[in-house]
């Protein structure tokens, strides 16, 4: 079969055969009166297998050992394609969020655009002091594109530049609360927190709605931060959660602090009171849990936080009695 039949038939140009000739990776088995190529059955048989093999991305040189060294291995080079695949993937998907990034920023000229690239470049940095300034950047030279700040938020473990990240994030408001809504979600612990404390900076009722959602979520650390931010909101259906954490040592200084935020409106204190209550006089709360709800106790007003604590003055545990006893002192005063 000539050059021009086999160009037709396998769709590899004549050219490329030629190529392939010129390499010795496919050399027509003979030739016309004419001096033309003539390729035989199993000619055109390694064609295909030469485009086969160049599908998975091999280089000609690759598919030449391939098909003529016998002791040639192909799960080690099969494994190789598979981690510069990997990483080709990486590298346009990285290409590609930073040119939806560029996109939202929608700018308006070239230098907008160079503008953004340079601080889309400072957020990806390794040094997290320029990670920290792009964020803080965004005061004075215009907000950075909200997906990139979330991602950088989601995944930022210093602790500082993450409260920049948050900061700037919550400047650009409920735009970025569909991604943190879906990071609650991620399978990774340290990202559904960061995600739940970005979403308490946001100030909006879209925020509020989310944070009320993530009281029922399965990770208690989320939860638990939930509950705090829903507490400085005024939200009553953190009380349970947040007296929850003042028995269990969970960040209870903080709790009982949003207990004492709730406690402002007369109903909600005496829930409150009922509840930590309940708590003091269940039976198997130990000692430690008990003083901390009498703390917690201290800052309810109400009748019935006072009884309460009246009672405790009495109580077998001294330091819960000094507690109660001392914080009686003062109730005139804060009521």
């Amino acid at each position: 079969m000539l050059i021009g039949d086999v160009a037709r038939r396998s769709g590899v140009s004549a050219r490329m055969l030629r190529h392939y000739d010129t390499l010795g990776l496919v050399r027509p088995t003979g030739r016309t009166q004419g001096g033309y190529r003539a390729y035989s059955d199993q000619d055109i048989q390694r064609i295909f297998h030469v485009e086969s093999l160049r599908s998975l991305g091999l280089s000609l040189r690759e598919v030449a050992a391939a098909l003529d060294d016998p002791a040639f291995a192909p799960a080690r080079l099969v494994d190789d394609l598979i981690r510069q695949t990997q990483e080709r993937i990486a590298a346009e998907t990285a290409l590609l969020t930073r040119l939806r990034g560029i996109s939202a920023a929608e700018p308006d000229d070239w230098q907008d655009v160079l503008h953004t690239v340079a601080l889309l470049h400072a957020l990806g940095s390794q040094n997290p002091g320029k990670r920290q300034r792009a964020a803080l950047a965004s005061a004075h030279d215009g907000p950075l594109p909200t997906d990139a700040l979330a991602d950088a938020v989601l995944n930022e473990a210093d602790t500082n530049v993450a409260g920049a990240l948050r900061w700037a994030l919550a400047q650009t408001g409920v735009s970025a609360l569909p991604a943190l809504g879906k990071a609650l979600h991620s399978p990774v612990g340290e990202v559904r927190g960061r995600a739940v404390l970005s979403i308490a900076e946001i100030e909006d009722g879209e925020a509020t709605a989310l944070l009320r959602d993530a009281l029922a979520h399965s990770d208690t650390d989320v939860r638990r931060r939930a509950a705090l931010a829903l507490g400085t909101r005024g939200i009553p259906e953190a009380i349970p959660t947040l007296v929850d954490m003042v028995v269990e040592a969970a960040n209870d200084v903080d709790a009982a602090d949003a207990l004492g935020a709730l406690a402002g409106d007369p109903a909600r204190a005496e829930q409150i009171a009922a509840r930590l209550i309940d708590h003091l006089t269940r039976h198997g709360t130990d000692a430690p849990a008990r003083r901390r709800l009498t703390q917690a106790l201290a800052d309810i007003p109400g009748a019935t936080a006072t009884q309460a604590l009246t009672r405790l003055t009495h109580d077998d545990d001294r330091a819960v009695a000094l507690t109660a006893t001392y914080t009686l002192t003062l109730r005139p005063a804060a009521g």
